[in-house]
């Protein structure tokens, strides 16, 4: 059997106030747009979550266990559906409670911890596999995916040694070379980890190409995509579909028919007797791996380069990074859970990709939700933020 695998990256970060300006280093310690983050969170659910949430719900039962699914969903996006979307939280919480939908583990806040503190790193995965465990009735995720999918061995090896049996990735063209996307794999240093690798042209036909009037395979139907996917047999054993979640009805509007385009897909992948849908879990159990990849520098699922300078890479997001990250311990030693908390929040990946100057492939489709008009502004935004933080530290004598 060829299994095809869906992921579903589902994230919200806190956005920070646009007005927390110099003045106010020292005096306000709440750097979160409340207005913005609700309005956003509220305007998702409704065109995206409820919906998508709803359709994924009607697939599970209709197939009676035969459509399987996989989510990722980031402990600060989590947190905002407590705060404002409980319905949103409800309806994911129905969907795992099938017996038809994994949970993914990643860092809580959606960070780069791991490319500048293996300890934080451990310690946020370590509290977003508990958020999991308290929402979804003790809920144990036996599958690991990094933030942005950046990945190489070193975090193979870090997550093996913390118990994991699959780490997901982005199937880049200069860690696969000459071999495919669509089989099982493992890590080089580990021995019982398996690596799933995105098939990132399929994947991209629906969450970047599929609205594009420009694209040649406009208007993209579900046959025919199901004959895509369906050419991977005797060339492979899995095809591995992983997207952002807001790819139907946020990024790809209901208008262009991508909800109808989902609805119709399981039917169509599912005529092909050799095909069926599996977890990430799953797959791994089903399939043995074709070979070891070596990956020794970092990927990413970003842009052409398949790299991390959507993050890093220029002045203003370097020295930022440098800067959260070189508070760890004072912030730590502070013992104060809201102040740790809020450090964390500064942490997530999006604060550094609104700095980024370089130009993307996919740009339009990511700066949808950017809050900024240039990256100078999210750099000033962001610094001020921080130093209000750094400033608190001084003043308990943690710092000099």
């Amino acid at each position: 059997m060829i299994s095809v695998c869906f992921y579903f990256q589902v994230h919200q970060p806190f956005r920070l106030r646009k007005d927390y300006n110099f003045f106010q280093i020292g005096r306000n310690h709440f750097y979160d747009d409340e207005e913005t983050n609700s309005a956003i969170v509220r305007k998702v659910a409704e065109k995206c979550y409820l919906p998508t949430n709803q359709l994924m719900l009607e697939l599970i039962n209709k197939h009676q266990g035969k459509f399987r699914i996989s989510y990722s969903i980031s402990g600060v996006a989590l947190e905002q559906f407590e705060m404002y979307g409980p319905d949103v939280l409800e309806s994911f919480q129905k969907l795992v409670d099938t017996g038809c939908v994994e949970l993914i583990n990643e860092t809580y806040y959606h960070s780069l911890a791991f490319l500048f503190s293996k300890q934080e790193f451990c310690a946020q995965v370590e509290a977003h596999k508990q958020k999991l465990k308290a929402l979804f009735k003790g809920y144990e995720p036996k599958t690991f995916r990094n933030t942005e999918l950046i990945y190489n061995n070193d975090l193979a090896r870090v997550v093996e040694e913390m118990g994991y049996d699959v780490i997901l990735t982005e199937g880049a063209n200069q860690i696969l070379g000459w071999r495919s996307p669509n089989y099982l794999y493992q890590p080089e240093p580990c021995y019982r980890t398996k690596l799933l690798l995105k098939n990132y042209k399929l994947s991209d036909d629906v969450a970047f190409r599929f609205s594009d009037r420009n694209w040649s395979e406009h208007p993209l139907d579900v046959k025919r995509y199901a004959h895509w996917i369906h050419q991977v047999a005797g060339n492979g054993e899995v095809v591995n579909l992983f997207m952002d979640y807001e790819t139907f009805g946020e990024h790809q509007w209901a208008d262009t028919g991508i909800f109808e385009f989902m609805r119709h897909l399981p039917d169509a992948v599912l005529e092909h007797p050799e095909f069926c849908f599996k977890t990430p879990y799953e797959v791994a159990n089903a399939h043995q791996p074709m070979a070891k990849i070596d990956v020794p520098y970092f990927i990413s699922w970003a842009d052409l380069e398949r790299d991390t300078t959507a993050w890093l890479g220029n002045d203003l997001q370097d020295s930022s990074a440098e800067y959260v990250y070189s508070l760890e311990q004072a912030v730590l030693d502070s013992g104060d859970i809201d102040l740790i908390h809020r450090w964390r929040k500064l942490q997530t990946s999006d604060h550094f990709y609104y700095m980024c100057t370089k130009w993307f492939s996919d740009g339009d489709v990511h700066k949808y939700f950017n809050p900024y008009e240039t990256p100078y502004d999210a750099y000033i935004t962001y610094s001020n933020a921080l130093n209000d933080l750094n400033e608190q530290l001084k003043s308990r004598g943690l710092l000099e």
